[in-house]
């Protein structure tokens, strides 16, 4: 289980528990912090307060390790070589995963400045995936897709969820945070959220 407890960051201030193989979608208007508290939880970005995994505290382990475990995908994930399969400690392993998000094996050799945003969104998602990581923290994993990607990219995350991965989901689709979310936060202006039935 992930606990956090008064995380303070900027105008946050946060407080929930996540569940193992529980996913909470986040909605809230643009701007309204939703990706400062997903920086926060990985640890990306200074702030306040408790946060535990199992009960371990964040700050007893080394932030790589800790960020293997509650790892963070950006809305626009980072690229820092010339090739997809750089990115990817096990690119073989990884083939199986790339080929359920709708792409070819063939793009391990692409160069990452022929992807389109959406396979830039998708191989970001199977590097994520590919640490097998306890928390996921997806910022708008399916904003540029197509509506068959964006089924492939649910139903790939929902297989980690039933398996016991606690998911954080941020999403301005209505429809999609009931699709995929247990429970629904909505962030507030002045940085708390309140939660929400789907």
């Amino acid at each position: 289980m992930l606990t956090v407890r008064g995380l303070k960051r900027l105008h946050l201030s946060v407080s929930f528990d996540l569940q193992d193989g529980e996913c909470v979608a986040l909605q809230g208007a643009s701007g309204v912090g939703k990706t400062l508290l997903l920086r926060s939880i990985a640890d990306l970005d200074p702030n306040e307060g408790t946060v535990k995994l199992d009960g371990m505290l964040r700050e007893a382990m080394p932030a790589p390790a800790w960020r293997r475990r509650v790892t963070y995908l950006a809305a626009e994930p980072g690229w820092w070589s010339d090739t997809v399969q750089e990115h990817f400690a096990a690119w073989e392993a990884a083939l199986p995963l790339v080929a359920r998000l709708g792409l070819p094996d063939a793009c391990g050799a692409w160069s990452i400045q022929r992807l389109s945003t959406g396979e830039r969104l998708r191989l970001g998602l199977a590097r994520a995936l590919m640490l097998r990581s306890r928390v996921l923290l997806l910022d708008e994993p399916t904003s540029a897709l197509d509506p068959a990607a964006v089924a492939a990219v649910e139903g790939v995350i929902a297989e980690r969820i039933s398996d016991g991965t606690s998911v954080l989901w941020t999403t301005h689709d209505g429809v999609q945070a009931r699709r995929v979310g247990t429970r629904i936060f909505v962030m507030r202006p002045d940085g708390g959220i309140e939660e929400s039935r789907p």
